[in-house]
């Protein structure tokens, strides 16, 4: 029988925000980048997680309004698909996870203002589909997660997960499964002004411009936060931040903060050649698209207040 980080001795303890869990256990490098700091398993079979998000973070906004991006929102979802399953289901640590997608909504009118040093966030998480192979294996689920800061729900996010060994995993990327710099397949290329996307500097642009299109074109291939660790393939994070980017260019400027979003991905994102950007603003939505050799390889709506 599992127990939890919370348990001790048969008696559950209170959530705690005081130290980072593993960072393997979320798929991070760097022990910044970990969001949780503690998870346990309710009598009902949900969870409770603790996550602290701190205004030191990468993606957190200098615009003086002290909201915290809605990029750090989907992180702790990820990080909750991944530490849940390896810690509570018995997924092997050196299975490869694949979002296949996610949504996440935030109640403007209730969400937490950063003050000083971080927000203690509080996660309600819900596993649902557990699918499981002919050896008993956990091989995909889905989670809903909805987070609360000082005892008010502000926000909603869920998604499904898939976990593939490593010769699945190879199967599926037909040979594509060598480490790439996000620069390899990324010629120079001219960016949009970082103010205009709202972002803190260059650093965190996403996205490139090709005679009036937009291309996924990262700047900073080291980002501490877009680029933790080494990937074979462009990280869903990065997808949605430059769908997000593509909105603010598509609107010059005007929808910039999204509200709730969606991403489905279809098939993998390459490096090279740059994948393209389709971006269709309609009053407070965007539809996008994302396209590369031909296919169509991820899309999703965002939607603003």
């Amino acid at each position: 029988m599992d127990t939890s980080v919370g348990d001790i001795a048969g008696e559950v303890r209170p959530l705690t925000w005081s130290r980072t869990v593993a960072r393997e256990t979320v798929h991070r490098s760097s022990v910044a980048e970990v969001l949780l700091t503690d998870v346990r398993r309710l009598e009902n079979g949900d969870f409770e997680a603790a996550a602290s998000w701190s205004r030191s973070h990468p993606t957190f906004p200098r615009d003086g309004v002290g909201l915290h991006s809605p990029l750090v929102i989907v992180e702790t979802l990820r990080q909750l698909g991944i530490h849940i399953p390896l810690r509570y289901f018995a997924v092997p640590v050196s299975s490869r996870l694949l979002i296949s997608d996610l949504y996440f909504g935030i109640d403007p009118s209730a969400e937490p203002r950063a003050v000083t040093g971080a927000t203690g966030v509080t996660c309600l998480v819900r596993v649902s589909e557990v699918r499981r192979g002919p050896d008993d294996t956990v091989t995909g689920l889905r989670l809903r997660v909805r987070f609360s800061a000082h005892g008010v729900p502000f926000a909603q996010a869920g998604g499904g997960a898939r976990f593939l060994d490593g010769e699945q995993y190879a199967a599926r990327r037909e040979g594509r499964t060598e480490f790439v710099s996000p620069r390899a397949g990324t010629a120079e290329v001219a960016r949009p002004d970082a103010r205009s996307l709202g972002v803190t500097g260059a650093h965190d642009v996403v996205i490139g411009l090709d005679g009036g299109g937009v291309l996924v074109a990262p700047a900073d291939p080291t980002h501490p936060f877009f680029f933790d660790h080494a990937t074979d393939h462009v990280p869903g994070m990065v997808l949605l931040e430059a769908a997000r980017q593509a909105a603010a260019v598509e609107s010059r400027g005007t929808l910039l903060r999204p509200a709730s979003g969606r991403l489905k991905a279809a098939r993998f994102v390459e490096f090279s050649p740059p994948a393209r950007v389709l971006c269709v603003a309609h009053h407070e939505t965007c539809v996008f698209r994302f396209f590369q050799d031909g296919e169509q390889k991820a899309f999703g709506i965002l939607g603003y207040r």
